[in-house]
Parts: structure tokens; sequence; C-alpha cells
């Protein structure tokens, strides 16, 4: 009798109800992308060559131990203008040396929302002027354009125009899944360092790494009521500048933390979510996991914002 008890014991003990089972970590990737291209700085250190050649020999190496594999989005307007084809493509040639891909942002990164069709477009074949060749000298092409604010027309007519031209050109659009403000952050940073004010750097960074933590915790579940439960593969969007040299890597831990993969952007589109309709024409630049929402149907709920001491401090300035 004492044989058949003890298994019935071991089996009790070994039932967990499904209510109670732990549920399968996600499969989690992502894609880290970098706007604005050579970097968010002024013009007195992008017309100084071994100022501008500094921050982003910084920033990549940074990025070089994390295997990020990501994308960097160019404004060849954003450089220095006085000496843009001589600092340029050495510039660049860090990134691509690095590993890393580079994409069109447009030249001097207009909104599609605020001009013609044919003046963007121009926009678009006049930022690739430098980086088209320099790609081409090793062996690569240019294909990935990010819209300058996320615009991309505030109507159906033009939306479609702008698309259609992007695609004649060869681009395939790069969208965002995880959209953010660090750029709101970052101003304050650099502010707060030009001032030498490190312990208010400090404490900027900290609620960085915090609140993308936050954006994380809208944008995962959000993301996976439009594939079923499935979080799809997601595309972050951060900013070339100061506060990214210092913090992300912290952003990258976090997202280790919750299991994610770094993958290049080529893997991530090829993820079913990509191929969604998109029919949003607001006057304003959102995730496409807001526009896909939209275009299904179903109310937009929206990321949370910066802490009110971060954006009652923005709007001071």
């Amino acid at each position: 009798m004492i044989r058949p008890l003890l298994t019935a014991a071991a089996v009790l003990a070994l039932w967990v109800p499904p209510a109670l089972a732990q549920a399968p970590e996600p499969i989690r990737t992502v894609t880290v992308t970098f706007d604005d291209l050579p970097y968010q700085a002024p013009d007195s250190e992008l017309c100084d060559p071994a100022a501008a050649m500094r921050l982003t020999q910084d920033f990549v190496a940074m990025l070089r131990p994390l295997d990020t594999r990501g994308v960097a989005f160019v404004n060849e307007g954003k450089g220095c203008e006085a000496r843009r084809a001589e600092l340029l493509p050495p510039l660049l040639s860090v990134w691509l040396d690095a590993g890393l891909e580079l994409g069109n942002h447009t030249f001097s990164h207009p909104s599609l929302n605020a001009v013609a069709v044919d003046d963007w477009l121009a926009e678009v074949d006049q930022g690739a002027e430098v980086t088209r060749p320099l790609l081409a000298s090793r062996g690569q092409t240019l294909r990935w354009f990010r819209h300058p604010y996320l615009h991309t027309g505030e109507t159906m007519e033009k939306k479609a125009a702008a698309a259609a031209g992007l695609a004649q050109r060869g681009y395939t659009v790069a969208p965002v899944t995880l959209n953010n403000d660090d750029w709101m952050f970052a101003v304050l940073y650099r502010r707060a360092g030009i001032a030498g004010d490190a312990a208010l750097q400090t404490r900027i960074g900290e609620a960085y790494v915090a609140y993308m933590a936050q954006v994380l915790d809208h944008w995962e579940p959000y993301s996976a009521e439009l594939t079923g439960g499935r979080e799809p593969a997601q595309i972050l969007l951060l900013h070339a500048n100061t506060l990214n040299r210092d913090w992300y890597p912290r952003i990258h831990a976090l997202y280790l933390a919750r299991g994610y993969r770094f993958i290049p952007l080529e893997e991530t589109l090829r993820d079913p979510v990509y191929a969604l309709p998109d029919t949003f024409i607001r006057n304003n630049g959102v995730s496409w996991l807001h526009r896909w929402t939209s275009t299904a149907g179903h109310p937009i709920r929206w990321e949370p914002e910066p802490p009110k001491w971060i954006t009652d401090a923005y709007a001071a300035l």
C-alpha cells in the first residue's frame, strides 16, 4: 500500500493548476535605429574636423561591444555646410567600419506634411549625394529610408505619391514601432552638460532609463493585440546624440533583461506585421503600431509621456 500512496503524492506535488502555470516567455527581437547623423550637435562642433570625429568615434565605440546591428539615418544637410563634402564621408565611414548600416533621412529633415511632394522628393535625392557613392564604394546600396518626424503625408493622395516616389528610387521605408521622446531628454542633457551640471545630467539620464522601461511596458502588450498575442519584431527609434552616447548601454541592458535579441532591419521587416495596411493620415508622426491600430478601426492608446519635471523643463526653454 505504501508504493501507490507515494506515487499519488508525487503526482499531486507535480501538478500545477492551469491558471497558475507560468506562461512561456515571449520571443522578443528588436532593430535599433539612430536618426539625425552625422550627430545632434551645433555647427561649432560639426565644422571642427577633430571635434566632429571625436563625437562620432566615441558614439560608435560605445556601440561596438554591444552588437546592436543597427541602422543609422543620415541628414546630409545637418553636417557643416561649409565643409560637408570634406567632412561627411570620413564621419559616415566610422559607422560603416563598425558594421552598421546607413539610410537616408532626407537632406535637411523637412516634414512631408509641410512641403509639396516634388520638393520633398528633391530633398530625398539631395540627401543621398554623399551617402550613396560612399556605400557604392563598399559594394553596398542605399536602400533604407526614414521619414523626418515620422510624417508620411496629411492626405491619402500625398501619402501615396510620396510612397511611389520612394519606391521608384529603390527605397524601403524603415517604420518605427517603439516610438519615444528621447529627443526631449537629449536637449536637457546637453544643456546640463554645457552648464557643467553633472548631477543634473545623472538625474536626467536615470529618468531617461526609467522612462524607456515604461515605454516598453506600454508597447509590448499593445503590439501583441495586433498579432493575436504574439509580440512582433520591433523597431526602436533613437537619435545620435550625447545622451545616448552616455546612456544607451543602459537601454541596451534593459532590452537584454527583457529577453530581446538584436537583429538586422532586413530580418525585422520579414515579420508579417509590417505588411498590415496603413491608412493613417493625421498631421502628426506616430508609431506604426498606432497607424495599424487606427487603420483596423480600433482606438489608439497613447504611450506614456516623459516625467512632468522633464516636460516642464523642456517647455521652459
